[in-house]
């Protein structure tokens, strides 16, 4: 798919890619370059995030305790 920028910068992000992404009016995005490519990231709240880990193997975890000794 094929954008173009603005003379103010801006970019239109097409209606396929923000309905798979799930993006919403005004949400915000992160955006940064990495090797000449540009990635926009949706940013998410704590609650959206909240139980991200669930079911994670923590086995190999160190505690403050075992850390500072």
């Amino acid at each position: 798919m094929e954008t173009t920028i603005s003379s103010k910068f801006q970019v239109v992000i097409p209606a396929p890619i923000r309905k798979a992404a799930g993006l919403k009016p005004r949400q915000k995005l992160q955006v940064f370059e990495k090797g000449g490519i540009v990635y926009m990231v949706p940013l998410q709240t704590l609650e959206e995030l909240r139980g991200v880990a669930k079911g994670c193997d923590v086995s190999g975890y160190r505690d403050k305790t075992d850390r500072l000794g």
